[in-house]
């Protein structure tokens, strides 16, 4: 699978943009990743109900590697609360392959939709640096179970690791930020592994997918994203240790807005 040198090109941005970002801002690449994704295909003159699926299977994919590089880090330090991504992973599991059954049988334009509102949400919470006070402690089996289906099935919906909704419900129970954080890190790997299977049983007889995609999920953007974005995370997590990053954080907040604006407008 020969590719051209300035697809390359623009996957290899997107992947050193978005590695770098996760590490400085501590963000999921999803929201980087769907609409440019989506943008590199349109322009390639791919139809928009293909184009927004295949780019949430490629983010969840390209997650699958990146959070396994996060993890080992949060892992080293002690801060994987190792028993609550037990408890959590089953519903998790359930809800992303959920998910990415219900995202496929949508028409494009209504996940376009929905991934704008969630890009918007997201971008609120980051300008506003809002946080939930602690107030409780983890529910039992039943209603962790059912968290856990929620945060699945909205990640695998938008293609996105969970971090937005998993870390806000840890430290709403009681659970210190950094843990929930680096929790949140090692949940998004079943988030992503469950949701990028159901994506590819939903596309297994897709037909006229672009040269190198199996269904809907597209290799060249997972190989070459996955690459450069591990490349640059460490740089973003060394650089964040040095400099205040809420004012980054806000900057940011209103990139997400152009990007949810994009997807409403298109």
């Amino acid at each position: 699978m020969a590719l051209e040198p300035q697809l390359i090109a623009e996957l290899a941005l997107i992947g050193t943009c978005t590695g770098f970002l996760a590490g400085l801002l501590g963000i999921g690449g999803g929201m980087l990743m769907v609409p440019f994704v989506t943008m590199i295909l349109t322009a390639r003159g791919y139809p928009a109900d293909y184009t927004v699926k295949a780019a949430v299977a490629t983010s969840l994919a390209t997650i699958c590697f990146t959070s396994l590089s996060s993890v080992r880090a949060h892992h080293k330090r002690g801060a994987v609360l190792w028993p609550v991504v037990r408890t959590l992973a089953p519903g998790i599991l359930v809800g992303s392959l959920v998910g990415a059954r219900v995202a496929v049988a949508l028409p494009g334009k209504v996940l376009g939709v929905l991934f704008a509102v969630f890009v918007a949400f997201s971008a609120t919470q980051m300008f506003l640096n809002r946080r939930p006070e602690p107030s409780r402690t983890l529910p039992g089996p039943a209603g962790t179970f059912g968290v856990g289906v929620a945060i699945g099935w909205l990640s695998s919906m938008v293609g996105a690791g969970g971090a937005f909704v998993s870390v806000p419900f840890m430290t709403w129970c009681n659970i210190r930020i950094h843990q929930a954080v680096a929790t949140s890190a090692a949940l998004g790997f079943p988030i992503a592994l469950a949701g990028t299977a159901g994506y590819l049983w939903a596309g297994r007889d897709l037909p006229n997918v672009p040269p190198g995609s199996i269904g809907y999920l597209y290799l060249p953007a997972l190989l070459v994203i996955s690459l450069a974005s591990m490349a640059l995370a460490p740089l973003g997590a060394r650089t964040a240790h040095r400099m205040d990053i809420q004012p980054l954080k806000r900057v940011f907040a209103v990139v997400l807005y152009g990007l949810s604006a994009y997807f409403l407008l298109r």
